[in-house]
């Protein structure tokens, strides 16, 4: 329990033992009027005496118009004509329905912190021979921890000894565990399941992937959604309105009867208490929290409830292909040299290439036996969308796609195989090029069949060559390809993209984190492949997928529309009961305590409904 909901706990316990004291004096013996007035007045000043000073405190913020003003008008009003029982009771029964909703939210707040509790809460520093136990916020870049079965890995690592199997379910909601050996990234939350191993640390304890995806989660009702925004604007508007309804209550049927003044006035302020939006104002944040949760639980972080809403509007998905489509992990599949051996055209690519970090480089310089000497290259020049120039041997080298061969005007034999060719040139001259291959991601076909099915556009943006982006997009039924971009020309679609987007519809990205940043960043939701170890991703992207399966896009857009459908059934069913109970009222069929039991009941009720979005099921795909 908080310690706000302890504190009013206590104040509805005092305020209720005041109450049965009075109701028991009053009951038992005629008393003076102004005695009977004065212990009743004792337990609604308990009782209220928080909510009172509430809206003062809101009124030089001009926010005082809330159901708390509702219930003060209404109970002070029940003074007034001489109903101290209720009033008071009216009163007790609103602070226990907050009560309620604090201890709701708390309660779903704590269970989203449950799936979240990736956080460790020690590490295993080792120096020289020995082995000290520290903080993980102690740990510092380039020192050597040890993790040993059933550990939890304090801060992001590379490991350097040992080899074993990481369970990342907390993070990814994979339940496959992980096979890791020497080179190895490991995340801070997951736990080593079997085998000594050794890592160094490559981040701080802030700035690893444990700390990062907690923060986003517990920041993540911070940007309001356009139900939570409907919401206010909902009570802005209502409270005016209903208080207008009862001073005509009050008002106009006196004027016909008479006779029954105290009686209207009555109704009037029971239909206050009536009108009262707590239900609807509690269950519409916690149906978001327990969407939020439930999405985290399956490797998604999604960072506002406003994005949950827009993602049930998105109409065009707009693919990155490397490293979101298909895996990203390039290998060399043929050599194709020209008047040289394909072993020196491998090597004087891999040497050009040694010092880049690009994936297709990688590749190069991994399908090169032995190991590069770095001290023959000099003057590397890289060039993103092109390729890299380098030194070797002092000799210039260019490797990189045909927009470089163009661009120094080298003539070379354009390939004729599908796949990713890197063009290498010596001193001017082409000397061959080096086809690479990349595998489509497995379930990337079935996420883009299920949103083809939900009938949602999808188009592929890739800087890759057209011929291997057509095959790729005839694999996985892609229609609309655009290939050969450079980064701002994927970022010029984009904008296209949306000035052509019909009014209400959304427009998702979807890159792999690393290098889509600026088109993250300008889509209406970006989603970020794989970006539990991005930084970029986890700025500029909306929606976080915490593993590497394009198909957690699904259960995104799924527990989206569940959270969605659930807020709608909370909001229709409250305002119908309070429209009710205001007729109900009207005609005095409900008192005051019936008014405040019977909206206490709507807001448990949609708590109820609200919940089970945090039991949100996982399905197939």
């Amino acid at each position: 329990m908080t310690k706000e909901a302890r504190k009013k706990g206590i104040e509805i316990g005092a305020g209720l033992l005041l109450y049965i004291i009075a109701w028991a004096v009053t009951s038992h013996q005629t008393i003076h009027a102004g005695a009977e007035t004065a212990l009743f007045l004792m337990a609604y000043v308990v009782l209220s005496a928080v909510t009172y000073w509430e809206q003062i405190k809101k009124i030089a913020k001009k926010q005082f118009i809330d159901e708390n003003l509702l219930m003060i008008i209404a109970t002070a009003g029940a003074f007034f004509v001489e109903r101290h029982k209720e009033a008071v009771a009216a009163m007790l029964f609103y602070q226990i329905g907050k009560l309620v909703e604090e201890l709701s939210l708390s309660r779903t707040k704590k269970s989203i912190a449950k799936f979240i509790d990736i956080r460790p809460e020690y590490a295993n520093l080792k120096k020289g021979g020995t082995e000290k136990i520290v903080p993980p916020q102690e740990l510092l870049l380039g020192q050597i921890i040890v993790l040993r079965p059933g550990e939890k890995i304090p801060v992001d690592a590379t490991v350097t000894s040992g080899t074993g199997t990481v369970d990342m379910k907390a993070l990814t909601g994979e339940s496959e565990p992980k096979a890791v050996r020497i080179g190895d990234r490991l995340y801070s939350g997951s736990i080593n399941l079997n085998g000594v191993l050794e890592a160094r640390v490559t981040k701080l304890y802030n700035d690893s992937a444990a700390a990062k995806i907690t923060r986003l989660v517990e920041g993540a009702n911070e940007k309001k959604s356009e139900s939570l925004h409907f919401a206010d604007k909902f009570t802005k508007y209502y409270t005016p309105l209903v208080i207008l309804i009862a001073l005509l209550t009050v008002i106009l049927p006196p004027m016909i009867f008479i006779e029954a003044r105290d009686e209207w006035i009555y109704r009037g302020l029971i239909i206050l208490v009536a009108a009262c939006p707590c239900g609807l104002m509690v269950s519409i944040p916690m149906a978001f929290l327990g969407g939020i949760g439930s999405a985290a639980k399956q490797g998604v972080l999604i960072k506002s409830g406003a994005f949950i809403e827009e993602l049930i509007e998105a109409d065009t998905f707009v693919f990155d292909k490397t490293g979101t489509l298909t895996e990203g992990m390039f290998h060399v599949r043929d050599i194709v040299p020209y008047k040289m051996e394909k072993e020196q055209l491998l090597e004087i690519a891999a040497l050009a290439e040694s010092y880049s970090t690009h994936p297709v480089a990688l590749s190069i310089q991994e399908a090169c036996a032995g190991e590069l000497d770095k001290n023959r290259v000099s003057d590397i020049k890289e060039q993103p969308g092109f390729g890299v120039q380098a030194k070797v041997d002092g000799r210039i080298v260019s490797v990189g796609n045909t927009r470089l061969m163009n661009k120094e005007g080298i003539f070379y034999h354009p390939a004729d195989e599908t796949g990713t060719a890197v063009y290498v040139a010596v001193d001017g001259k082409y000397a061959g090029y080096i086809l690479i291959a990349d595998v489509i991601r497995k379930d990337a076909a079935r996420l883009i069949k299920w949103l083809h099915k939900q009938e949602l556009s999808t188009v592929m943006l890739t800087g890759d060559n057209e011929d291997v982006a057509e095959d790729v997009a005839a694999k996985l039924g892609i229609k609309s390809v655009y290939a050969e971009l450079m980064p701002e020309d994927k970022v010029a679609l984009l904008e296209e993209f949306r000035e052509n987007q019909m009014e209400g519809e959304k427009l998702v990205f979807v890159g792999d984190g690393i290098n889509d940043a600026p088109v993250l960043a300008l889509a209406d939701i970006g989603i970020a492949m794989g970006g539990l170890g991005a930084d970029a991703a986890l700025e500029a992207a909306d929606v976080i997928l915490v593993d590497d399966e394009p198909s957690r896009i699904i259960n995104a857009v799924r527990i989206s529309r569940a959270t969605l459908s659930s807020v709608r059934q909370n909001m229709g069913f409250a305002i119908g009961m309070k429209v009710l109970l205001i007729v109900m009222a009207f005609f005095g069929f409900v008192t005051m305590q019936n008014a405040i039991i019977a909206d206490m009941g709507v807001m448990l009720i949609n708590i109820l409904n609200s919940f089970w979005m945090m039991q949100y099921p996982e399905r197939g795909v």
